[in-house]
């Protein structure tokens, strides 16, 4: 689902390339001024207020020029909430970023990062390993307990009280 389609095109039409099946969720932050060097694969997720900057102006008082580098984000990526992501900068096929993360430096196919700067915290089949154990033994909920599945009062409550030391997942 892609949210504010006009403001991406717009983006489209100035060079950005954009894969099939992508996930932008609100407030996500696409460096306007060199938006044609970043290049997104397909079934890409990039959650709330992410950024991705293809320039750091840091250096331009130092030294005169602004640093640009590509970003390239590989097919099957999911980029956490508020994730800063640099240039110069190749997100791996399948890998995860972590919420609040800030990457410098490329991240290899299905490593998992978190952190700043972001470093290995994991592999994905390790992710998978670790949420697949949580499941069976965390509380489970279906679309009917979502905003968008209309969740009932009573419903929120349930889920508050089940919920009070523990995580869940939802479907």
């Amino acid at each position: 689902m892609l949210l504010e389609e006009l403001w991406l095109e717009d983006y489209l039409n100035m060079g950005m390339v954009v894969g099939n099946n992508p996930s932008i969720q609100p407030g996500v932050v696409f460096d306007y001024s060199h938006c044609w060097l970043i290049e997104i694969g397909n079934n890409v997720t990039i959650a709330p207020e992410a950024y991705l900057l293809a320039h750091d102006a840091s250096s331009k008082r130092l030294i005169g020029f602004t640093r640009i580098g590509r970003v390239v984000v590989e097919d099957d990526v999911f980029i956490g909430a508020r994730a800063i992501i640099m240039p110069n900068v190749t997100l791996g096929k399948g890998c995860i970023v972590a919420a609040g993360s800030v990457v410098t430096k490329s991240v290899t196919a299905g490593d998992v990062v978190a952190g700043n700067p972001a470093k290995v915290i994991s592999r994905v089949e390790t992710y998978i390993n670790k949420c697949q154990d949580q499941l069976v033994e965390s509380r489970k909920y279906d679309h009917s307990y979502t905003i968008r599945g209309n969740i009932s009062s009573e419903s929120k409550k349930q889920m508050v009280e089940e919920l009070q030391n523990n995580n869940g997942f939802i479907r």
